[in-house]
């Protein structure tokens, strides 16, 4: 199992910058995937996924301005977010896909972008 450790919400103005990080536990060379999603009231939304071959997704409403990585060597992922408007507000969760087919989840950390 791996236990993941979200950091780095708050609260920021509209346009502005934050940067998400999820450290794991453990090594993740072997996790298929890790992604963020994120928790609105009434919406739960995948905002960006990164797989251990380095491929990205990213929804649509956050394309060019988040972008996703990963330093294997801490073991973490990040995501950085641009532009940052109020509808990007939600609890952020970071995920990881591994074998043999198991999630872990974060805890969330929150992200409120005012107007």
């Amino acid at each position: 199992q791996v236990q993941l450790v979200e950091s780095g919400g708050g609260l920021v103005q509209a346009g502005g910058s934050l940067r998400l990080s999820c450290a794991a536990s453990r090594s993740i060379l072997s996790i298929n995937a890790m992604a963020w999603y994120r928790q609105a009231p009434g919406k739960r939304e995948l905002v960006a996924r990164i797989t251990s071959g380095g491929y990205t997704y990213f929804a649509d409403s956050v394309k060019g301005r988040f972008t996703i990585s990963r330093d294997n060597a801490k073991n973490t992922v990040y995501l950085q977010m641009n532009s940052l408007k109020p509808e990007d507000t939600a609890v952020y969760y970071c995920n990881a896909n591994y074998p043999p087919g198991f999630d872990s989840w974060g805890q969330g950390t929150q992200v409120t972008v005012s107007s």
